[in-house]
């Protein structure tokens, strides 16, 4: 990834009619259909016409940017991430959130499916993520730091906005939405874990665990663009009564609770 390739992929998208994005979603498995429903859409661009953009190859996951208004502002949405998993270095997987900075976005919205491990809670339910612990190999950021788009070592004191964070909460309790708090663990991939992964992640203070979302906040924060993350507990991790998972109930788990996920959004982005 160079600066010359972001601002290539930046002029294209520009001249196809995505001029002026105010708000940037990336949109997780078994996520999004609900939400693209709610967008007046005016651009829709499959990742394969993109220069520099990876291709999506998990098979659930649409592969599609998509442009357009939800609520008077200008929207510019990911339908289907990509992953460290896939084959892709870092830098790859989180080309997009690039581009989408230097187009104009200014917060960031994020989702994904998650693993639960906190016992108190049932798959279905959605978790705001507060925090998250990093167990990915790879950084986005390692190699020269380019100095146009952040500095050599960016915060992470808060990697999650606390006043959009706060806006979901608020939305959860007007729409009677049960909206959790807690700490998202990053896997590799893309293996689900063992017994003893699990209770590992608990011990170090991981609510829920995925393959995703933290390599786009590493560079959200980088850039200095705010972000929020939401996940959905799509399968339960209890090492005392762990049950193998089907990617089919997974997926149909999302899909259940996409529709709450949309509310949560939409609302926030017609508040922002």
């Amino acid at each position: 990834m160079t600066i010359d390739q972001i601002k290539e992929t930046t002029a294209f998208l520009q001249d196809k009619g995505i001029t002026s994005p105010q708000i940037g979603v990336i949109l997780g498995t078994g996520l999004g259909n609900k939400f693209v429903e709610q967008i007046n859409i005016e651009v829709e661009i499959s990742y394969d016409d993109i220069p520099h953009f990876p291709q999506a190859t998990v098979e659930f996951h649409h592969g599609k940017l998509i442009y357009g208004e939800i609520a008077g502002k200008k929207v510019l949405a990911m339908q289907g991430r990509f992953h460290y998993y896939e084959g892709y270095n870092m830098k790859q997987v989180t080309f997009p959130v690039r581009v989408m900075k230097c187009l104009g976005v200014q917060q960031l919205l994020i989702s994904n499916a998650a693993g639960n491990m906190n016992l108190v809670w049932k798959k279905g339910d959605m978790m705001l993520i507060e925090d998250h612990i990093n167990l990915q190999p790879e950084n986005p950021l390692v190699g020269p730091n380019i100095d146009e788009l952040g500095p050599r070592f960016p915060d992470m004191s808060e990697p999650y906005d606390v006043n959009m964070s706060n806006m979901l909460m608020d939305i959860g309790y007007e729409k009677n939405i049960n909206l959790h708090r807690g700490v998202y663990a990053a896997v590799t991939g893309p293996n689900l874990e063992t017994k003893a992964e699990y209770k590992y992640l608990r011990k170090i203070g991981a609510d829920v665990v995925g393959m995703s979302t933290v390599p786009e906040v590493i560079v959200a924060n980088h850039m200095s663009l705010p972000c929020c993350a939401v996940s959905v507990l799509t399968d339960d991790c209890d090492p005392d009564n762990l049950q193998p998972v089907k990617i089919e109930e997974i997926l149909e788990i999302a899909a259940e609770a996409e529709l709450k996920l949309t509310i949560l959004f939409v609302e926030l982005i017609s508040k922002l």
